[in-house]
């Protein structure tokens, strides 16, 4: 773990080591899991923490509104999808916001 946290630092601003929580061993407490892990423990299809596998910088298909070509298309018209599960993702980035405005924009 400390030649891992060593390379960690190595790239970052700031040590990443005084961020991490420890257990009561004083060991990190990190864990990992790979995408087949993902899906067998926890049931997220493929593994695809997203929901699915992630489309830039358009989506392509059948659907050729704005909101299906941002990925932030639902069932319902003046529904748009603006979270984590939007078609790229989004976590903390905010790029599911940004896509469903883009959308709007474009549609008038």
């Amino acid at each position: 773990m400390d030649s891992t946290l060593a390379q960690l630092d190595a790239v970052l601003a700031e040590p990443i080591r005084d961020c991490l929580a420890l257990d009561g061993e004083g060991n990190p407490c990190v864990e990992a899991r790979t995408p087949v892990e993902l899906e067998r423990e926890i049931g997220l299809p493929g593994g695809h923490i997203f929901h699915a596998d992630l489309a830039f910088p358009y989506r392509l298909g059948d659907d050729d509104s704005p909101a299906a070509r941002w990925g932030v298309a639902t069932g319902h018209a003046n529904i748009l999808l603006c979270g984590a599960g939007a078609v790229r993702g989004g976590g903390v980035s905010g790029i599911g916001g940004h896509n469903a405005a883009m959308a709007v924009l474009e549609r008038g």
